[in-house]
């Protein structure tokens, strides 16, 4: 990324798993940084990280994005701080076990405004800014669950990561000639605390080797992708296969597929 010691980049979701590995990334190549996310303790100890290996200027701002007005009070603080953002990494995220009534509508909302609502409203706080300098990077972090057939259990999951993929295609087309580039980085299987916090760890144990990525290696492709100007990027070679392969076969099969292997990798409840 050009010049990177003068570009500040923002990553949500940075105390742990992808997140964090973003951070380590930016901060490889030169980036100040912002890390936000809910855990304080977390921050603190990335952000005396960053600044000890890469001597890098680092801030830590606790967020908790489910709240409503979160985002707004995110980006007044950044303009506080006087620090404008030319990296933008929506990583934050989780997921919701059990099929959709097993919880309150509350859970879904929460979900629903960290995953779809919050990425769209930074990006559109932080856009203008970026228009103006003529420079900006925008990572909307998705999945490879957005290409392929919604799975049984976690029902708005891929629902979400699929709205990424089209919000950043769409976004990505607008901002082209400005100097700013938008991408959905789609990783698939990844080793991150992620599955041991929604209670899927016994299931994607068993799941073949050669379908997981490190965090490190997502992020390290996913900047590259991004700086790239690639809209849409499956990260590691298995998973482009993966959604090669989901493409060329017919809908109905895709999700019988889908169906027979949920218990593979999604919290299944009895019926």
């Amino acid at each position: 990324m050009s010049n990177p010691a003068a570009r500040w980049a923002l990553v949500t979701g940075a105390s742990a798993g992808i997140g964090s590995a973003f951070a380590r990334e930016l901060a490889a190549r030169g980036h100040r940084v912002v890390l936000t996310a809910r855990r304080e303790d977390r921050l603190a100890a990335l952000a005396d990280e960053l600044r000890q290996r890469h001597a890098v200027q680092v801030e830590t701002i606790s967020a908790d994005l489910a709240e409503v007005d979160a985002s707004e009070r995110l980006c007044a603080d950044l303009d506080a701080r006087g620090i404008a953002v030319d990296v933008l990494i929506n990583n934050a995220g989780y997921g919701v076990a059990g099929q959709y009534p097993s919880q309150p509508w509350k859970v879904h909302a929460d979900f629903l405004q960290v995953m779809v609502t919050a990425p769209c409203e930074l990006a559109y706080r932080l856009l203008p800014g970026m228009q103006q300098r003529g420079y900006g990077r925008i990572a909307n972090i998705a999945s490879l669950a957005g290409h392929v057939p919604g799975s049984a259990g976690h029902t708005l999951y891929a629902a979400s990561k699929a709205f990424l993929i089209k919000f950043s295609q769409s976004l990505g087309l607008e901002n082209r000639s400005r100097g700013v580039n938008v991408c959905a980085v789609c990783p698939g299987f990844t080793w991150s605390e992620f599955h041991d916090v929604v209670g899927s760890r016994e299931q994607v144990s068993r799941m073949p080797k050669w379908m997981w990525m490190t965090a490190e290696d997502v992020a390290r492709e996913g900047l590259d992708a991004l700086e790239r100007g690639e809209i849409v990027h499956v990260t590691g070679r298995a998973n482009r296969a993966i959604k090669a392969l989901v493409k060329m076969l017919p809908d109905r099969f895709a999700l019988n597929l889908i169906q027979r292997r949920s218990k593979d990798f999604r919290v299944q409840e009895p019926h």
